[in-house]
């Protein structure tokens, strides 16, 4: 065995490996690719040839060169040295095959050991012994060992990490294509509507939104043909303005009956072709006609309730009978309290009295009675469907449905298969963002109400309804200016509204006529006309005939006064009841007037049009109640 195959097993430097090129006749270094080495590779060494007839240092003589079997110094030395190293490999690495390898080549060349190195200088033919690394420690060469002793490729180690981490990229892998199968399952399933003309500002941080709820009519689907009107294309048939809050804190739910005789105004729908139509817009009409009537699509709505309220709505969600079934199932039903106990054959409503859950069929039907509760009249469905919100809604928001991935998947397609959204928020994404923004919401800070209204006068025996003309101007301008209907933050608004509690006790006291009361209307809104639709709605509508326009105000007013004498107190309450004027509007004198002079009303920035109040009542309106608690109906 010569030095070649020595130098991988015994530690010999690759670089004392010499072989005879039979072609040559010379000894040369070769690196042999497939001998295994051990270490980082470092530079490749070129090839030496030694001189015709010279023995390359540790190599043994062949006998066709020497004639003889005399072992040089060198190899001699060598020999010895490799035998005590075998030994101590032997014994550190704990293997009797090295020990054996060390200990026989040391008692077979060991004989002629010398304890010197041949002189180069001697025999310049000869190249120099290399000697082993000195520097190297012991546990070096434990580690140069245990390298060498590795075959080429992974370690046991490093295949259990690969095999380990090549699973878990095929479960993270099929993770997400799951989730993006059942992205795509869920997006399948949103029907959408673009409105003519594109939808208005979404939601954003920092700003308050609307969104339009509509239940309609429409009886398509599995068992709906039944209840009567088939062949309805789809009402405004309950419809909930839902505000939600600039801080994300409270939400107001405003219902609109269906029955409110309102304007609706010229809008454009998108027909299922594609093309736009142009729909007149009516005066004096019940507004459930809003939606479906003469091919009107939600868009159309929206518009109405802005016109309606002066509240501008972002976004619409629609349902349909379908939506309440499934939706119900889907959380394992909602529980809903009864006053009395209810068999109702036209509904087909049968509960106990107390609690009962409900799901399915006996939801819908639940929401669609009018003559189980309070006077059969649609106005008090409205609160038996808001006490049913209310109740879906702690369910959505339980424990038992958010931990349950079931109930989660199923109210997510239920939900996305039975509602129809305008294309601004047509997608998973965006109706997460929506769910995102609405989950900070406590149920206690969402409040439920009712457009305040009161009979059609203009009808001998009223079936319809118009908006409260007092009332409803407040609430609406709540919304407007983004006023919470509940107590969210008790202790801050008590600290803001001190003044204005102070100032309330201007409002205490007896009111003049319309008729008695004399103003004077200046203009320092900045908006051109203000004072002159001020006036005519003030004759027109209540017949304050004493008041008169002067036009502009000297210089641009941030916030709209009334400057009064003592003595004009009465007329001064009686015009903030009418034009809405918040107390810490009302600027009162210290000395009395005469009769015939009036008193002094500047319309500032804040003025958003005649009629319109410029703040909102101080409580929530009478009947509001919160979705955080349980309320039987009657």
């Amino acid at each position: 065995m010569d030095s070649h195959s020595r130098g991988g097993a015994e530690g010999i430097d690759p670089a004392d490996q010499w072989v005879l090129n039979p072609q040559t006749g010379n000894y040369e270094l070769r690196l042999d690719s497939s001998a295994e080495q051990s270490g980082p590779a470092g530079p490749a060494r070129p090839r030496r040839s030694a001189p015709r007839g010279a023995t390359p240092p540790g190599q043994r003589p062949r006998p066709s060169e020497q004639g003889g079997d005399r072992i040089p110094e060198q190899l001699s030395d060598r020999g010895s040295e490799r035998g005590r190293g075998g030994e101590r490999r032997g014994a550190e690495r704990g293997t009797g095959r090295s020990a054996e390898r060390g200990t026989g080549r040391s008692a077979g060349r060991g004989a002629g050991e010398r304890t010197r190195e041949a002189d180069p200088a001697a025999n310049p033919t000869v190249p120099g012994q290399r000697r082993r690394r000195a520097a190297e420690p012991a546990g070096g060469r434990q580690a140069a060992a245990a390298r060498r002793k590795r075959r080429p490729g992974t370690s046991r180690k490093k295949k259990v990490l690969l095999w380990t981490g090549g699973t878990m990229a095929f479960v993270l892998v099929g993770g997400a294509a799951g989730a993006y199968a059942l992205y795509n399952h869920f997006n399948g399933n949103i029907n959408t509507i673009e409105v003519a003309g594109g939808t208005t500002e979404g939601f954003q941080d920092g700003k308050p939104f609307n969104i339009l709820l509509i239940g309609t009519d429409k009886r398509t689907g599995k068992g709906n043909a039944g209840y009567g009107d088939k062949n309805s294309p789809g009402h405004a048939d309950t419809t909930i303005l839902f505000h939600v809050s600039e801080d994300r804190t409270n939400a107001t739910a405003m219902s609109i009956p269906r029955d409110l005789v309102t304007d609706i105004p010229e809008c454009e729908s998108k027909l299922p072709d594609g093309s736009v139509k142009t729909i007149p817009g009516q005066s004096a009409v019940r507004f459930n006609t809003s939606l479906g009537q003469d091919e009107r699509d939600p868009g159309c709505t929206m518009r109405t309730v802005k016109a309606l309220t002066g509240v501008t709505v972002n976004h619409f969600m629609m349902a349909d009978f379908n939506a309440v079934k499934e939706m119900t199932t889907a959380v394992g039903g909602v529980k809903v309290c009864l006053a009395k106990p209810v068999d109702d054959p036209k509904s087909h409503l049968k509960l106990p009295q107390g609690e009962s859950t409900i799901e399915g069929e006996q939801a819908l039907a639940f929401v669609r009675t009018r003559h189980s509760f309070g006077n059969e009249s649609d106005l008090d469905r409205i609160k038996v469907q808001q006490q049913f919100l209310s109740s879906m809604i702690r369910e959505m928001k339980s424990s038992d449905t958010l931990t349950s991935p079931t109930k989660l998947y199923d109210l997510a397609d239920a939900a996305t298969k039975a509602l129809t959204v305008d294309s601004g928020i047509g997608t998973i994404g965006k109706l997460k963002s929506l769910a995102g923004e609405l989950a900070k919401i406590d149920p206690k800070n969402i409040t439920f109400t009712t457009l305040p209204v009161i009979d059609n006068p203009a009808e001998p025996r009223p079936v319809t309804v118009v908006p409260d003309p007092t009332k409803a101007p407040r609430l609406f301008s709540m919304l407007q200016s983004d006023t919470s209907l509940t107590e969210v933050k008790k202790k801050e608004q008590d600290a803001k509204n001190a003044k204005a509690k102070e100032q309330a006790k201007l409002l205490e006291g007896a009111r003049s006529t319309p008729r008695e009361v004399r103003v004077d209307v200046y203009n320092g809104s900045g908006f051109q006309g203000a004072a002159q639709s001020t006036i005519n709605w003030l004759q027109n509508e209540h017949g304050v005939t004493r008041s008169t326009n002067k036009s502009n105000a000297p210089e641009k007013a941030a916030k709209t006064t009334l400057t009064y004498a003592p003595n004009q107190a009465a007329q001064a309450r009686e015009l903030a009841d009418l034009m809405g004027l918040p107390a810490t509007a009302l600027k009162p004198g210290t000395e009395d007037a005469g009769a015939l002079v009036p008193m002094t009303l500047v319309l500032g920035s804040d003025f958003k049009g005649a009629g319109v109040p410029l703040t909102g009542p101080a409580k929530a309106p009478e009947g509001a109640q919160t979705a955080d608690k349980q309320v039987c109906a009657k």
